[in-house]
């Protein structure tokens, strides 16, 4: 019997998770990016994927199908997968936390930091379609993320990435990271 691992990447907006993510994926393991489904949900439904649209968006699957929905809803992709270790980024809130751990045998949860003026920074050189356009809907975001439980994630992350220094710098820390956990 394959024992399935799921290791969780989360940290607020622009921390750099997907850079993180990106060095699993680049080392063969799948990726699920849970943001991606508030996106696709968003284009579905015939609207722009922009930060008042995604917002309504991750608050009504939440509201209607509780406040596990984003995580029940990536449960699909995990069962197509045929790696005993499966990264997901962007887990939001602990009720996400237990869909996943009900799910697997093992989980772990990497927390990836940034203070709020980088992370600010680095949304705006993304030029995302989602990405807040000032400040207020920059601060606005980081508490609505905390609102629906980002908060307790980060504070039940095993381990905790410091990314306060270049691109290269968290691109290194990744990869060491993944070479040490697999």
């Amino acid at each position: 019997m394959i024992t399935l691992k799921i290791i969780i990447i989360t940290g607020m907006p622009g921390a750099g998770k997907s850079e993180v993510a990106t060095a699993f994926q680049n080392a063969g393991f799948p990726l699920i990016i849970m943001g991606d489904v508030i996106r696709e949900e968003t284009r579905n439904r015939g609207i722009e994927a922009n930060p008042e649209n995604t917002k309504k968006v991750m608050l009504e699957l939440r509201e209607l199908y509780g406040p596990g929905a984003v995580a029940t809803r990536c449960l699909d992709g995990l069962c197509n997968q045929k790696s005993n270790i499966i990264v997901i980024e962007g887990c939001r809130s602990i009720a996400e936390i237990d869909v996943f751990d009900d799910y697997a045998e093992e989980l772990m949860i990497i927390c990836v930091h940034a203070s709020p003026k980088i992370r600010f920074s680095r949304l705006q050189e993304r030029n995302r379609k989602d990405a807040p356009s000032t400040w207020e809907i920059f601060r606005e975001r980081d508490i609505r993320e905390i609102s629906v439980g980002l908060g307790g994630v980060i504070a039940l992350s095993d381990i905790m990435l410091i990314n306060e220094g270049s691109l290269e710098d968290i691109q290194n820390a990744s990869k060491e990271l993944v070479e040490k956990l697999t």
